[in-house]
């Protein structure tokens, strides 16, 4: 589950969705799924442009709350006391709380059936300094980041591979 924030610094709204990922690196491109019923979904289709705030267990509350809430009645970085970011490639705020933020320019929308897709390049990744580690490198191991399944939401964070590890060659 993550937050997906639009609009801009002074008119912004967060949408929670949990349809999201990533469709390639090279360029780099995600997707966001949304049902053209969304207060969000106007606004990005007119934009062109949202945020993907991923979220961890400090952010488990107003990620549920700002996906049952419309922001047709509410202002939910207010209601939920969350900081907006200003960003760098694009004009909708961040979510300062957020441990990572996506920078996303609309490419192309997909009409699916019940959701539409919302295929967006990849402008910039921005991480919190304290989730960088002593080489330079993001540690996600850091972020205790969350995910949605089947109506609960869960903590994520064990490691219990790594790539390539089923065929490796053992010493």
């Amino acid at each position: 589950a993550v937050m997906v924030t639009s609009g801009d610094m002074e008119n912004s709204n967060i949408i929670t969705v949990a349809w999201t990922g990533i469709l390639n690196t090279n360029p780099a491109q995600v997707y966001i799924s949304v049902r053209p019923e969304r207060y969000s979904y106007d606004i990005i289709k007119e934009t062109g442009e949202f945020a993907i705030n991923l979220t961890n267990s400090k952010l488990v509350f107003a990620t549920d709350w700002c996906g049952v809430k419309s922001g047709r009645d509410v202002d939910k970085f207010k209601e939920m006391h969350l900081t907006k970011q200003k960003l760098n490639h694009i004009n909708c705020p961040g979510i300062e709380e957020s441990p990572v933020t996506i920078e996303c320019k609309v490419k192309e929308i997909r009409p699916l059936g019940s959701h539409d897709m919302f295929i967006a390049d990849v402008l910039s990744i921005d991480a919190d300094e304290k989730y960088i580690n002593e080489k330079g490198a993001f540690d996600i191991s850091k972020c205790d980041l969350i995910a949605y399944a089947n109506g609960r939401y869960f903590e994520m964070g064990k490691q219990v591979g790594t790539f390539g590890y089923s065929v490796r060659k053992k010493k």
